[in-house]
């Protein structure tokens, strides 16, 4: 089987990336966002995010992408977020066809070699959230070494009331250094 290619994401691609987040939304988030929301405005809604987000190079910003005969996975990060944590996995997210296939880890070890490189020594802390339910994804990231350091309640997206079902819980992972997923995840 060919390896993915992997590469920065640009404008064009913002379409792409938000089906592929909505369908993992609906895939993983069920119970903890309003199914309303994931049958209905979910895709409008992450068309508005990643046309905003993709519509020009941030420095600060990493977009990676995973390709093979279309896009089959992403990871999006904001370097130097949190004073504490480092720069935060905003998101990871692989196609149900494509999973157990090395993406997501090689996808996790691309932006680690951009955080190393990009912060001079400094500041290399790597940090995401993940729905407490997401059992799946909590294993991957606990397998890779990331240690689970904090819990909260999980905001409704885009801040629209009556997108969340109860009161979900995120939870923090984090590696206090992001080389280590270089040479974990490659």
């Amino acid at each position: 089987m060919p390896e993915p290619r992997f590469r920065v994401a640009s404008a064009a691609d913002a379409e792409a990336v938000a089906h592929l987040h909505a369908d993992s939304w609906r895939r993983h988030y069920r119970g903890a966002y309003a199914d309303t929301f994931l049958d209905g405005d979910v895709l409008e809604d992450r068309l508005a995010t990643w046309k905003g987000r993709l519509r020009e190079r941030e420095p600060l910003r990493c977009t990676l992408l995973a390709e093979d005969g279309g896009l089959v996975g992403f990871a999006n990060t904001y370097l130097r977020e949190d004073a504490r944590w480092g720069s935060l996995l905003d998101n990871l997210h692989v196609a149900a066809t494509h999973q157990r296939r090395g993406i997501g880890s090689r996808l996790l070890s691309l932006t680690a070699e951009a955080i190393v490189e990009r912060s001079g020594g400094t500041e290399r802390g790597l940090y995401l959230w993940v729905l407490e339910q997401n059992a799946r994804a909590r294993a991957f990231y606990e397998a890779l070494g990331a240690s689970l350091v904090a819990g909260e309640r999980v905001t409704e997206p885009g801040g629209v009331p009556g997108r969340l079902q109860g009161a979900p819980l995120k939870l923090r992972y984090a590696w206090a250094d992001a080389a280590v997923l270089v040479r974990t995840a490659s």
